[in-house]
């Protein structure tokens, strides 16, 4: 993997950060619950279909009293597409040379009333560069209000940036998050957007504030449900809605199919995977 230069470089410091910032304020949450959960960190190496190193990253997972398994992973990985995957990547079709940095999040909580959520962030380099990602929320049991809540928290770190379209990225998420074989929505939805790949100061300060935003509404909205009475059929709508969950991180997600086709840590590409699912 070439050495990085003051973009790239920019960018892996950025979700490092920000992975240290969330990971933080999780196990601030599981410290008020009175539990003693913590962050399981491995790091991982990748090499590089070429058989040189092609960078890395580190897993890191609690499973704690609040949060039932939550996963969140930075990697940093470059080298050389294979084949024809080349030609589905933004400006790798005629040169297959990339890199990319980025940060993926999955929380699964024990509460029904909480809801799951998923978040992600990246910088791809080819013959473009460009970021992608956004932030999504997932309840077993919807409460409008927290819905609102999380929506208008993106909507503000839409509008505080001109590369930025709330109402556009926010469709575009509609659309990805849903899963066609079950006709169904994966959550109530949040933004998605990618190849932005204008000025990079501007795309990067748009990227970071996405992180921004997420840190400010997403624990809000866990201390608000974590102490929630649930029934057994609280829970079972949890379960079953967890299927459908991982059956469109198997199926339709993108980053998934990236992960997989680039050599990356396995355990770190499946984490999404919820802890406890159910099918009828």
């Amino acid at each position: 993997m070439q050495p990085l230069d003051s973009e790239q470089t920019a960018a892996r410091t950025w979700f490092e950060t920000l992975r240290d910032l969330i990971c933080a304020e999780f196990v601030a949450v599981e410290r008020e619950a009175g539990s003693d959960a913590d962050f399981d960190y491995i790091a991982w190496d990748r090499t590089d279909p070429s058989g040189e190193p092609g960078g890395g990253g580190v897993r890191g997972v609690m499973k704690g009293r609040v949060f039932e398994k939550v996963g969140v992973n930075v990697s940093t990985v470059g080298g050389t597409f294979e084949g024809e995957f080349a030609k589905s990547i933004h400006g790798a079709g005629d040169d297959p040379k990339f890199f990319a940095t980025g940060i993926s999040l999955v929380a699964h909580m024990a509460n029904p009333h909480v809801p799951a959520v998923h978040m992600n962030c990246r910088f791809l380099a080819t013959t473009k560069r460009w970021f992608g990602g956004g932030a999504d929320l997932n309840p077993p049991l919807p409460v409008e209000s927290d819905t609102a809540e999380f929506h208008a928290t993106l909507r503000r770190a839409c509008d505080a940036h001109p590369v930025a379209d709330y109402d556009r990225f926010a469709k575009w998420a509609g659309e990805y998050f849903y899963i066609p074989h079950r006709q169904v929505s994966r959550g109530v939805g949040g933004i998605f957007f990618d190849h932005l790949d204008g000025d990079f100061a501007d795309s990067f300060a748009f990227t970071q504030d996405v992180g921004r935003a997420f840190l400010e509404a997403y624990p809000r909205i866990v201390r608000r449900r974590m102490n929630d009475a649930y029934t057994p059929t609280d829970e079972a709508a949890m379960l079953a809605w967890r299927g459908r969950y991982a059956e469109f991180n198997l199926v339709y997600d993108r980053g998934t199919l990236f992960g997989l086709k680039t050599g990356g840590n396995i355990d770190a590409i499946l984490m999404s995977l919820p802890p406890r699912a159910e099918w009828a």
